[in-house]
């Protein structure tokens, strides 16, 4: 079945057609900045023109950059404050006229890896890692996602969240060299295995592809691998979701 996923970035929201029996991206993918405000309505009409560039008539599938539970954003996360509270997949629905479900994006992203790419059959507690504007997380539990979990948000020394110190955002805005972004996100790195302890941790995000420029500066014994889907992850585990039954009669 070919299904469209959206997935949505601090930067840039960007989509495409996806298998969803083999996850294979079936489309050039589409980008459009994140509207500058990163106001709700702003980026519902971007949401849009999106849909209206595939012709696309059928379920969407969307990854949304915070904490979505039954539809409904929970944490602005990078976005505008306004976001707090608002119902996403409803704002989404009824800006394109389709179906949409939104799940978190870096959840989405796991969920990509998991079924289709080296993730596959990884028993135990796997976490996946987002590098990007912030520091998503995806968590599974011998196979299956436990969503929700914003580990970007762990308070770090003066900061409020460690992600506003160790993301590839502040890398980049700051200028860091490799050496340098790499011990911070190795400090990250340690917080999670001491925390969680998990069986496997796996790099994703558009900073993933350039693991090797900086893995000589991460020191953590857990297994740490790239996701080779790399920055489609997001939007093939968007699309997928949009074959789940909704949210919104879950807890």
């Amino acid at each position: 079945m070919e299904i469209l996923g959206i997935d949505i970035g601090g930067s840039g929201m960007k989509g495409a057609l996806v298998d969803s029996e083999t996850g294979e991206i079936l489309s050039n993918r589409f980008r459009i900045p994140t509207p500058a405000s990163r106001k709700p309505q702003a980026m519902a009409k971007t949401f849009k023109s999106i849909v209206d560039h595939f012709n696309y008539k059928g379920d969407v599938g969307c990854g949304f950059p915070s904490i979505i539970k039954k539809g409904v954003c929970k944490a602005s996360g990078n976005l505008h404050p306004s976001w707090k509270d608002v119902d996403v997949e409803n704002l989404f629905s009824e800006a394109c006229g389709l179906p949409v479900t939104v799940i978190n994006d870096a959840d989405a992203a796991g969920y990509a890896v998991m079924n289709y790419g080296i993730g596959r059959n990884k028993p135990g507690l796997v976490i996946m890692i987002t590098i990007g504007t912030g520091l998503g997380s995806g968590v599974f539990y011998n196979g299956e996602l436990i969503p929700n979990f914003e580990l970007g948000q762990i308070p770090y020394k003066k900061y409020k969240k460690i992600e506003s110190w160790a993301a590839a955002s502040i890398k980049e805005r700051k200028n860091l060299s490799f050496k340098k972004w790499g011990k911070r996100f190795n400090v990250f790195l340690e917080l999670i295995e001491t925390i969680f302890c998990p069986d496997h941790i796996i790099l994703g995000g558009g900073t993933s592809k350039d693991f090797n420029e900086f893995k000589k500066w991460i020191n953590i014994d857990t297994p740490l691998i790239p996701a080779k889907l790399g920055n489609h992850a997001g939007l093939i585990g968007a699309a997928v979701a949009a074959l789940k039954p909704s949210k919104k009669n879950n807890v």
